[in-house]
């Protein structure tokens, strides 16, 4: 291509042979042409790479590179350095998007001058489709409205995929790169940064899940893990500070959705006899009884909330798994 493409698309790959074509396919028949796919193979020991070179031999907007396997966020700064678009989108490799989602999405952002854009989702789990981030209303938001919206993930969620972004917010905030779970760590700050965001919930985008996706654990709390609520449990301490500096109106919320995170949590924990996450379940109680005066009477909190409060924290009766 001669010419600086209007979008993005990066997709980062490892050992997905079984989906990466259907990916791919379902990028190259948007109906916006003008884009670049630039395919980052993570250290793929399978088939993967050569799927994404037989695409990259036929079509010249697609870009393959190999890299030595590193961390999902390695993978994405790697194709945020090497793209050129004004816009950037990310697809996951066992997943695909409607033949339209690039057009709908440049649409809405250049209608609202928004720095993301965004639309619904649906979530495919085992050979059944189910609506996953759907909403009628079309949401023109601020950045404090926007945040408080993710965090409340009822329209939309902390996933990469189905979200346009401006070049200016993945350059400024790239991802972490010790982390597994990048997504949650950063996608907060490029909300809290944008001048604008747009969305509209027609569902353009398909998450597959299956046992080998690194979020399976959003469909099973069986496979929650010790580390994966460590992490978790770290970003949202950072998330609730970050916010609170720089969208300090909205402070008071970031806080509940923080200790929200915490009761769910330990009602998962419990709930499934997680003998290995003990010490994260004293964890979120040792936090829930410090703060419990001001979460029980937070005026966000949900009644299940207090349901769980008054369960497990408030009547002190014996919460071990």
């Amino acid at each position: 291509m001669n010419k600086r493409p209007e979008i993005s698309v990066i997709m980062l790959t490892y050992n997905r042979e079984q989906y990466a074509a259907r990916a791919i396919k379902s990028v190259l028949c948007q109906t916006f042409p003008d884009f670049e796919f630039i395919i980052v193979d993570n250290g793929s020991t399978d088939g993967s790479r050569a799927v994404a070179q037989a695409y990259e031999r036929i079509d010249s907007r697609v870009r393959v590179v190999s890299i030595p396997k590193s961390t999902i966020g390695a993978g994405r700064n790697c194709g945020v350095r090497l793209s050129t678009g004004r816009f950037i989108t990310f697809l996951d490799d066992d997943d695909w998007i409607e033949p339209d989602m690039l057009e709908y999405l440049l649409t809405l952002a250049a209608a609202y001058d928004a720095e993301i854009s965004l639309c619904g989702s649906y979530k495919v789990v085992d050979g059944q489709t189910f609506p996953n981030c759907v909403f009628e209303e079309e949401l023109v938001m601020d950045a404090a409205e926007a945040v408080v919206t993710l965090l409340k993930r009822k329209k939309y969620n902390s996933g990469m995929p189905s979200k346009l972004f401006s070049r200016r917010l993945l350059e400024k905030i790239p991802f972490l790169e010790n982390s597994r779970y990048d997504d949650i760590s950063v996608i907060y700050k490029h909300f809290a940064n944008a001048s604008r965001v747009a969305g509209k919930g027609d569902p353009k985008y398909y998450c597959y899940r299956h046992p080998g996706n690194n979020s399976a654990f959003t469909t099973n709390d069986a496979l929650l893990t010790p580390e994966q609520l460590d992490e978790y449990f770290a970003v949202f301490r950072e998330r609730t500070a970050y916010l609170s500096a720089l969208l300090p109106e909205i402070g008071g919320y970031a806080q509940y959705s923080e200790w929200s995170y915490q009761i769910s949590m330990c009602n998962k924990i419990i709930s499934n006899h997680l003998e290995n996450c003990r010490d994260q379940l004293a964890y979120v109680i040792a936090e829930l009884t410090r703060h419990q005066e001001a979460f029980y009477h937070s005026p966000y909190i949900e009644e299940f909330e207090r349901d769980y409060m008054r369960r497990y924290i408030l009547t002190q009766k014996e919460s071990a798994v």
